[in-house]
């Protein structure tokens, strides 16, 4: 009976101790498989960062108004006799756009030229009998007087009569018409807007801080979006006083609009074109990662630990080894390495972002294809797609490589 338990144990013994010496034997193979396996190279987009001139800028976002614009009303009340513009009329100065019944009112000046008329006579002879000497200097005085009030009042009825209509300020576009022919209007009835889209003002504020870098004639751009700047103007106007809740400053600048595409009322980006600055060191914000630790860019370079190349073996076996030996035109490419750098952003604007620290002139900075990389993967160089910038503002570099760098002209605050 004992000898078998212990037979019975010894096999139990065996059984466990090969379960768990190949358990052990398996996990040693996997780690040792994973240990030794290099993963495979991320395929990424690369420029070669070069100083570049940098034009910094203060960005905001600008109401537009006419230089000159009105919503034109009458100063009286009567039917409307017509109207005589249309929307969207191109109207000079002067024009003739709305005319009020005025039948009363030409009937009385009528009347008050006559009189006037009659009283200039009275006048005429009073001072010819006055030189006859048979007339007073109390008549003539009268006689003059009641001229004197006479064409008063015709210019008194003139006016009344000039208010019966509403003409052109100045020469602009009309808009839609709000009356209608035989409508009644009273004082302070709006007729239709009238605005001059020859010239447009932009009203923007900017941050106090930029207070000191503002001057009146300063260069500015404007457009639809940050990307289109294709509106040139300049400063015409800078509040000398800060708004003590906002602490903004407003500063007013004009545009022309030439094609007319610029309305009044329209929200567009704005930039305030400081003064050029050189050898600054740029990249796509496209490269840029930021994290809780900080921001980073991810650097090309080869490997740190890559191993120096075999010597060729001596003896009887050098011949062998020179035909193993890998043709000139068929050598593979160096290896590469994408290592993670962290750097001191500054100013952004146009796609791109200044680095203050973090990068020399020359470094290859990845610029797409970063999510899958980290620190010391091997990595693959494909230029062919690169993120767009802007080609207005950015130079050509010369020579090689340097025609993927991230380029600007612009940094916004």
């Amino acid at each position: 009976m004992i000898k078998r338990f212990i037979i019975a144990f010894v096999l139990l013994v065996l059984v466990v101790g090969g379960i768990v010496g190949f358990n052990m034997f398996r996990d040693q193979a996997i780690s040792d498989f994973f240990a030794n396996m290099k993963p495979p190279a991320v395929t990424v987009s690369t420029m070669t960062v070069e100083p570049i001139s940098w034009t910094p800028g203060i960005d905001a976002i600008g109401t537009v108004s006419a230089a000159q614009g009105i919503d034109l009303t009458v100063e009286t009340s009567g039917i409307v006799a017509f109207v005589s513009f249309t929307a969207n009329e191109q109207v000079p100065k002067g024009k003739v756009l709305v005319q009020l019944d005025d039948a009363v009112q030409q009937a009385d000046l009528t009347a008050a030229k006559i009189q006037a008329d009659l009283d200039d006579q009275s006048l005429e002879r009073a001072l010819e009998l006055q030189k006859r000497g048979v007339n007073t200097d109390v008549t003539v005085d009268s006689a003059r007087a009641a001229a004197s009030a006479s064409k008063a009042q015709v210019a008194k009825l003139q006016a009344v009569l000039d208010q019966k209509q509403v003409r052109a300020p100045f020469s602009g576009t009309m808009g839609i018409p709000k009356i209608d022919d035989g409508q009644y209007i009273t004082p302070g009835t709006t007729i239709a807007t009238l605005q001059d889209l020859t010239t447009m003002r932009v009203d923007f504020t900017v941050p106090e801080q930029a207070y000191d870098r503002l001057r009146i004639g300063q260069p500015v751009t404007f457009g639809q979006t940050a990307d289109d700047l294709v509106y040139k103007g300049a400063i015409t106007g800078i509040d000398p006083k800060v708004d003590p809740v906002s602490r903004l400053v407003s500063v007013r600048a004009e545009m022309t609009n030439p094609q007319g595409r610029i309305n009044p009322g329209q929200f567009l980006q704005v930039r305030v074109e400081l003064p050029t600055e050189d050898n600054i060191l740029a990249i796509p914000q496209t490269a840029l990662v930021s994290s809780l630790y900080g921001d980073f860019v991810f650097v090309v370079r080869p490997p740190e630990d890559a191993a120096a190349p075999a010597e060729p073996a001596s003896g009887d076996g050098s011949d062998a080894v020179a035909a193993e030996a890998p043709e000139p035109e068929t050598a593979q490419p160096p290896a590469l390495s994408a290592f993670q750098v962290f750097v001191k952003a500054g100013r952004r604007t146009q796609g791109r972002v200044e680095i203050i620290e973090g990068l020399s002139p020359g470094d290859q900075v990845v610029t797409a294809g970063q999510n899958r990389l980290f620190s010391s993967v091997p990595v693959v160089v494909d230029n062919t797609v690169t993120p767009a910038l802007d080609p207005v503002r950015t130079p050509t570099p010369a020579g090689g490589d340097a025609a993927e760098a991230g380029t600007a002209e612009g940094a916004g605050e």
